[in-house]
């Protein structure tokens, strides 16, 4: 007995321990830090300024060119061009039917990147948020598994002396040792899941994996499932938003790419040359008066009218079934996306079901404990009836450990189902505002060692 009381209260110092030595975080910094380093969110970062780069290069083509050219070197015989020193030019584009939808195309494409990147904030929220609560509900089962560790190895203690003293047999103390190895087992897994979700939290975050835990007042309230599916004011996700921007933006570069043929176009340009007609043949084949201006300056605007091109209509008809596939895309994400959302609120409303009988569930158990340790106690001064025993007590109290743990699976559960909720009504944001709004105001709000 005393060398199970001392494995025991052995165990129990090194998990206190080892949640000392663990680092704190709250769920304001957390969701900060992930924002800040996550790769995917870098990632959509740089597509939004490469869409705003697209929408200026479509727009800058009515803003003049200037390049400048020089070569010099010595001719003999007839010239084959003009003999020009250096020269510079500048060119712009005045008017062309297309463009006008090219830009446009290029707005909604960097509409579509903008979209895209607050769905790809959105799910790294949604992953840091339900990773924390998950984090925080695992730290509390486990510290009630360790109550449970203790009252099963009394329990195992208990029953080998009952059975040394002929009042239990031997199937009595292999469903004690069973039920206690059980409980190690569970408690291994969970130090096991409780290690992932850390190492998870903490490359979201881009810190190094130093065993993080949560804290739990920097959780706000969640709303109840009926107020989480009915205050949303969002009718579609951003992810879906981004694929209807997306077509939208394949949709006019197909109507650009249709008017491209039979439709003017018009360029304006400037021109100024330096001639040197002194190192070459140039004067004895072209008439050239000796005291002539060696400068040329043009100014011109040129028209092009584009009569036939088989190619460029292929690239029509293609642009074209692609704007078709894009825009059926994203009525198919957006059929989904409501349809995941209904089944979500279906499902969350089952969970604060399951939630409510579990917490009955702890409830009953409590109060047979209570019970049982007022019979115990009510018992040992009296001899007359069948009387309760300490392993009754330790029975009642793994009972009650269990519903603790089952009660504490139910509420993360429905915790993150109004998660996933608030994210699909647009209203995972606000909440996360008000966890910042904690961790600004406790002092626990920075990591902590």
């Amino acid at each position: 007995m005393r060398v199970r009381m001392r494995w025991a209260m052995g165990w129990l110092i090194l998990t206190a321990f080892a949640a000392g030595a663990s680092a704190q975080i709250s769920l304001g910094t957390a969701v900060d830090l992930a924002l800040k380093n996550d790769p995917k969110v870098r990632m959509s970062e740089a597509a939004v300024e490469k869409a705003e780069a697209a929408l200026e290069e479509t727009k800058d083509v009515y803003v003049p060119t200037l390049s400048a050219n020089a070569g010099y070197g010595q001719g003999f015989g007839v010239p084959t061009s003009l003999p020009i020193v250096f020269s510079l030019t500048s060119q712009s584009l005045v008017f062309s039917f297309s463009q006008h939808d090219n830009i446009r195309a290029a707005a909604a494409g960097l509409a579509a990147a903008r979209f895209a990147l607050k769905d790809v904030r959105e799910q790294v929220e949604e992953d840091v948020a339900v990773t924390y609560l998950n984090l925080d509900s695992d730290r509390r089962a486990l510290a009630v598994m360790a109550q449970e560790h203790g009252d099963a190895s009394r329990l195992v203690t208990i029953v080998e002396d009952r059975l040394n003293a002929g009042h239990d047999d031997r199937m009595d103390l292999l469903q004690a040792q069973r039920k206690a190895t059980q409980i190690e087992l569970n408690e291994l897994n969970l130090q096991d899941e409780i290690a992932q979700l850390s190492d998870h939290l903490s490359r979201l975050i881009g810190l190094p994996d130093d065993r993080l835990t949560a804290i739990s007042t920097s959780i706000p309230a969640l709303p109840n499932v009926q107020e989480a599916a009915d205050n949303g004011n969002e009718t579609d996700s951003p992810g879906v938003k981004a694929a209807l921007a997306g077509a939208k933006s394949k949709q006019e570069l197909s109507f650009g790419v249709n008017r491209y043929l039979l439709r003017p176009q018009m360029l304006f340009g400037v021109n100024y040359s330096r001639i040197d007609t002194g190192q070459n043949d140039y004067t004895h084949y072209y008439p050239f008066p000796p005291n002539a201006s060696q400068n040329a300056v043009s100014v011109y605007v040129e028209f092009t009218i584009p009569i036939y091109d088989r190619r460029h209509q292929d690239e029509a008809n293609e642009a074209k079934a692609e704007a078709s596939r894009a825009y059926f895309e994203s009525e198919a994400q957006r059929d989904q996306f409501l349809e995941g959302r209904k089944k979500l609120r279906r499902s969350a409303a089952e969970l604060e079901k399951r939630s409510r009988l579990a917490e009955i569930d702890q409830d009953i158990a409590q109060e047979q404990l209570k019970t049982v340790l007022a019979q115990l106690s009510a018992d040992s001064g009296s001899s007359s009836g069948p009387q309760l025993t300490p392993e009754d007590e330790q029975n009642a109290r793994l009972k009650e450990g269990q519903q603790t743990i089952d009660l504490l699976t139910a509420q993360f559960q429905l915790s993150q189902a109004k998660v996933n909720l608030l994210r699909q009504t647009g209203q995972l944001e606000e909440w996360l505002k008000s966890a910042a709004a904690m961790s600004e105001t406790a002092p626990t709000g920075s990591v902590t060692h």
